[in-house]
């Protein structure tokens, strides 16, 4: 039986939980997570429309990119609309799960998605992600070694970039005495040991920790494992807002204007002052992505786009880099792609939909 919790758990292996930003909601808004997956919606906002639909189709999953609840609810009022739409889910017994800042936080997850639109190469995060990573230094004989780095390799430790089981070892002589009522592996009690050791280095993201260390104490040979955690502030490139990346070949600043209109189905584009320059080099975050504006500038970009800028946004490239505006919801629609795609490659027996309702609620007046 596939259950919700088998769907979130995926989920949250690609986009894990401790890469939202602070002032998130993403996870389970509401639901059993042990019930039996019948099928899922996915939809960048939960509106009763969607909520209709996966009512009218038995489903009881729906995975938006937005979170339904941002902020404290302080009473249950079914005359808000939040809370009405909510309400209906728990009485048709539908989970809502929201993957919002976690997925963009990946390099594959929004922000990759819009640029595959594109076409761009050489992609790389904008704004590299610190504090998500940590390093794990252990103390191991040296015939149990190996054992101990296939143990946390497994566990998910030792992966930068496209390469994993990454690891770094030396010899060293560790010393232990053991005292009474210790049942020490090697040495005797009472009398200070001399073991030739190795010193082994690892490091893996904040949210494996516990089966990391799961994996450490179930295979290092000692009753007493010494270790020590320290945190990281490297930067990785596949992690964090926003992203860079070049165009197959330069293109007129209008006719790429032109392109983002066709590709994104926008009513219009603001944009600040053309620069007269072609644009190769192209950075971009879906939603709202003011504050990477200066990310922008300092990565030379000859273009950033994204949505939600204000009046005096525009001011900022100052004839440096063109800025446009494409909107919130032009910039991220493609997420319910991404998402269906991602979850059918690994259930494919699964019933899952993108949505068919139109969420955005901005219209424009031609």
């Amino acid at each position: 039986m596939l259950r919700i919790a088998d769907i979130i758990n995926f989920l949250e292996t690609l986009a894990p939980l401790h890469l939202q930003e602070e002032y998130d909601n993403c996870g389970l808004v509401c639901g059993n997570s042990n019930a039996e997956a019948l099928g899922a919606i996915v939809a960048l906002d939960l509106t009763a429309e969607v909520v209709d639909e996966a009512i009218e189709n038995g489903f009881n999953l729906i995975v938006v990119h937005h979170p339904p609840i941002f902020k404290g609810l302080k009473k249950i009022d079914a005359k808000d609309p939040v809370t009405s739409m909510l309400l209906r889910c728990i009485h048709h017994e539908i989970a809502v799960y929201g993957i919002h800042t976690n997925l963009d936080n990946v390099i594959w997850g929004v922000n990759g998605e819009i640029a595959s639109r594109l076409g761009l190469k050489n992609l790389q995060v904008l704004a590299p992600k610190a504090g998500t990573h940590l390093q794990l230094n252990t103390y191991v004989p040296s015939a149990h070694a190996e054992g101990v780095k296939n143990a946390i390799f497994e566990a998910g430790a030792g992966a930068i970039g496209l390469y994993n089981e990454c690891s770094f070892s030396s010899l060293g002589e560790g010393t232990f005495k053991a005292l009474e009522g210790a049942n020490p592996f090697i040495g005797e009690k009472g009398l200070r040991h001399l073991e030739q050791e190795q010193k082994l280095e690892f490091i893996f993201p904040v949210h494996l920790q516990n089966q990391v260390m799961m994996a450490l104490k179930a295979a290092h040979p000692y009753e007493t494992v010494a270790y020590h955690i320290l945190p990281l502030e490297n930067h990785f490139q596949e992690l964090g807002g926003g992203a860079i990346g070049s165009l197959p070949d330069a293109v007129d600043e209008k006719e790429v204007l032109s392109m983002l209109k066709s590709i994104f189905k926008t009513g219009a584009i603001r944009h600040s002052p053309l620069t007269g320059k072609p644009i190769k080099t192209v950075a971009l975050c879906g939603g709202s992505g003011k504050s990477l504006i200066y990310n922008a500038l300092a990565m030379k970009a000859d273009l950033y786009f994204t949505g939600d800028l204000g009046y005096h946004d525009f001011f900022l490239p100052a004839g440096r880099m063109l800025l446009a505006d494409i909107g919130h919801f032009e910039s991220e629609q493609y997420t319910s792609d991404l998402l269906e795609r991602v979850i059918k490659e690994k259930f494919p027996t699964f019933a899952v939909l993108k949505t068919g309702r139109y969420t955005n609620p901005v219209n424009y007046f031609l």
